[in-house]
């Protein structure tokens, strides 16, 4: 019988011979899901036999992941921001860095009974994390796809948030009404990247990557349009590539938002462009 040590080693080897990075810690994530057990309890049953019930689907998930299937996918599930989300093919893998947006925007002096919108909200991380954070808030969750949009409903049902609705929208088309806040990770991806990026990175939804030639072109749209969907008073925040702040900065400040701000992320890098809508 082969024990779950002699998997972990085994699949560990197969990995790194792939190119996998951390391999050993990805084998040992399928190794636990499979059974159902978390990573620290898993070095408690190194010497467990593992038979061909568990072995099985473990050798096509680690032949998934050689091939650059994400872990997410095979594993079903995220963390972000301390709660387990859904992830498929539908939306696109959160990174940490949204988790950082999270923070900031969760530092609003909302009071509760305001809006706050969510545009392509994906599977609803960010969106459903707000609504779970802060149950006063009237949470909208709008997406172009309606499969993201689905994965997003399934999410909220799971984590039993209530705050919420989900929009079919293209940007703002769909979506009713002013709002206090709005948040969005858009697509700022350059389509000239493509080629460079890593295979696990290309498993996401290319709508939800991809933005034109320079990565801005849905942010042009995003930016005028939330202008004109805040109430006074109400702000505006984003998560964009690596290089984009000052052209970022630019197209909030020429659309009339005030206090524009771009807050870096744990690398140092610009990353969160906020703006307010003056009062008057």
């Amino acid at each position: 019988m082969t024990t779950v040590l002699e998997t972990i080693d085994g699949g560990t080897r197969y990995l790194e011979k792939r190119g996998i990075d951390d391999a050993r810690r990805n084998m040992q994530m399928l190794v636990s899901g499979q059974l159902g057990c978390t990573r620290t309890e898993l070095y408690m049953q190194f010497d467990r036999p593992l038979d061909e019930e568990d072995l099985v689907p473990l050798r096509e998930a680690l032949k998934k992941r050689g091939e650059g299937v994400p872990l997410q996918h095979l594993l079903g599930t995220v963390w972000f921001h301390n709660r387990e989300f859904k992830c498929d093919g539908r939306g696109l893998i959160p990174r940490p860095e949204t988790e950082e947006l999270a923070e900031w925007v969760l530092t609003w002096d909302l009071a509760d009974g305001q809006r706050v919108l969510d545009v392509g909200c994906g599977s609803g991380v960010l969106g459903l994390t707000l609504a779970a954070e802060r149950p006063g808030w009237d949470v909208v969750l709008a997406d172009v796809s309606p499969e993201a949009l689905a994965l997003a409903g399934e999410n909220a049902v799971e984590l039993a948030v209530g705050n919420v609705e989900l929009v079919e929208s293209d940007l703002f088309s769909g979506v009713v009404g002013e709002f206090d806040g709005i948040v969005a990770n858009l697509p700022y991806v350059p389509l000239g990247e493509r080629a460079e990026m890593c295979r696990e990175v290309l498993h996401d939804p290319a709508l939800a990557l991809f933005s034109g030639a320079d990565g801005l072109d849905l942010i042009r749209r995003f930016v005028p349009e939330a202008h004109g969907r805040l109430k006074p008073g109400g702000w505006v925040a984003l998560e964009i590539g690596h290089d984009q702040a000052s052209q970022v900065r630019g197209l909030l400040e020429g659309c009339g938002f005030t206090e524009v701000d771009v807050k870096t992320d744990l690398s140092g890098v610009d990353r969160f462009p906020f703006g307010r809508k003056p009062v008057s």
